[in-house]
C-alpha cells in the first residue's frame, strides 16, 4: 500500500518538477544500440540512458520510493520476443529510504528472438521509467532503432553483459530456502542463503514474481555460512493470496558483487 501511494504521489510531481529543472530531454537521453546477431539467430541489442550529472534511474526492483521501469514494443517490425538483461545495479538513499538502480548511465542489453531469423529487425516502443536527483520525475520516452544481423558486436553492449548479477551456482550457493506465514497485511517471509559472505554490507532483495505483490525492504543478518533475512509480502490491493516459492527471485547485493537466485524451497 505504501509503494502504490508513493508512486501515485510522485506522479502528480512530474508537471512542475519538469518545469522547475527543464524539459525532459535536459535530464535524460535514450538510445538504441545494435549488437548483432548471435550464433544461434537472436539479435543483440540495447537500450542506453544517458542521464545528466547528478541524476539516477532505477532497477527492476526500485525499492519503496523507486518507480519501477515498464516497456512497450509496440511499433517494432520483425520481432517475436525480447528478454532483459538487467546490469548488477547499486543501492542509494533517497529521503532517507532505500532505493535501488543506476547512476549516470544504464545501458540495458535486450536479446531479442525475431520472427524471421537473419532479416533486419526494427526495434519501436516506449519506457515508462523513473528518473531523481533531490527529487524523482515520473517520465516516458520513445525510441526507435533499425538493428542489422550482420552489425557488429557492440563494447557497450559487451560491458553491460558482463555486469549482470551471478548465477547461484556462479556464486556457490549451496541453498536457498524461504520459511512463509501470515501476517497482519500479508504473508512474513524469511530466506536463508548459504552462500559465502561479500565485501561489506550485504542487502538482499526479494520479488515475489507476481506484479501484485510487493515486497518490503528485507532486514539481514549472517549466521556463519547463512545470509538470513526477513521481510513482509502484501498484495498491492490488500487482497489474501499464495506465494509460490518457485516464482521467488532473491537478488544478494553487496560492494562490486550481485548474485541472483531464481526460486526457493520451504524453509
Amino acid at each position: 500500500m505504501l509503494r502504490v501511494f508513493l508512486i501515485s504521489a510522485l506522479s502528480l510531481l512530474l508537471a512542475p518538477v519538469v518545469a522547475a529543472q527543464g524539459r525532459l530531454s535536459d535530464l535524460v537521453q535514450i538510445s538504441v544500440l545494435d549488437g548483432g546477431q548471435t550464433a544461434d539467430g537472436q539479435q543483440l541489442a540495447a537500450l542506453r540512458l544517458t542521464l545528466k550529472d547528478g541524476w539516477k534511474t532505477y532497477w527492476r526492483a526500485p525499492g519503496d520510493a523507486g518507480i519501477p521501469p515498464s516497456f512497450s514494443w509496440d511499433g517494432s517490425r520483425n520481432l517475436r520476443s525480447v528478454d532483459i538483461v538487467w546490469p548488477a545495479p547499486v543501492i542509494f538513499d533517497q529521503g532517507g529510504m532505500r532505493s535501488v538502480g543506476y547512476i549516470g548511465q544504464l545501458v540495458l542489453p535486450l536479446i531479442i528472438t525475431p520472427a524471421r531469423t537473419g532479416e533486419k529487425l526494427r526495434l519501436k516502443g516506449e519506457i515508462d521509467f523513473g528518473v531523481c536527483k533531490d527529487i524523482c520525475v515520473p517520465a516516458r520516452l520513445s525510441f526507435s532503432g533499425e538493428l542489422d544481423p550482420a552489425a557488429k558486436r557492440n563494447p557497450a553492449i559487451a560491458a553491460a553483459l558482463a555486469q549482470r548479477p551471478f548465477s547461484a551456482r556462479e556464486a556457490g550457493v549451496r541453498s536457498a530456502t524461504c520459511a512463509v506465514r501470515p501476517s497482519a497485511d500479508g504473508m512474513r517471509i524469511e530466506t536463508r542463503i548459504d552462500l559465502p559472505k561479500a565485501r561489506g554490507k550485504e542487502v538482499v532483495i526479494v520479488e515475489p514474481g507476481n506484479p501484485n505483490l510487493w515486497a518490503s525492504e528485507m532486514s539481514s543478518r549472517r549466521q556463519g555460512r547463512a545470509l538470513v533475512s526477513v521481510g513482509e509480502v502484501i498484495h498491492g490491493e490488500g487482497r489474501s493470496f499464495a506465494l509460490n516459492r518457485s516464482d521467488i527471485r532473491i537478488t544478494v547485493l553487496s560492494r562490486g558483487h550481485a548474485v541472483e537466485i531464481d526460486g526457493c524451497t520451504p524453509g
